[in-house]
């Protein structure tokens, strides 16, 4: 088995939920506290959740982990 690391991350709208809500209904699972910084060139909040998943092929730099 191979873990899977991403960190989601978008401005703090109903779009970074709909992200993390994707992410879930996919298998990946929370993995640690989402994070807020605020922006100073864009002038917004950011938001980042971390998530991990389990699959059964090793891993390879080339995968796209958002397919998975």
């Amino acid at each position: 088995m191979t873990k899977l690391y991403r960190l989601l991350t978008e401005d703090d709208t109903a779009a970074f939920c709909h992200k993390v809500s994707d992410a879930l209904s996919k298998g990946w699972e929370l993995y640690g506290d989402p994070t807020y910084a605020y922006d100073h060139a864009n002038g917004v909040m950011r938001c980042g959740q971390a998530v991990t998943k389990e699959v059964e092929q090793p891993y390879s730099s080339d995968m796209k982990l958002g397919d998975q």
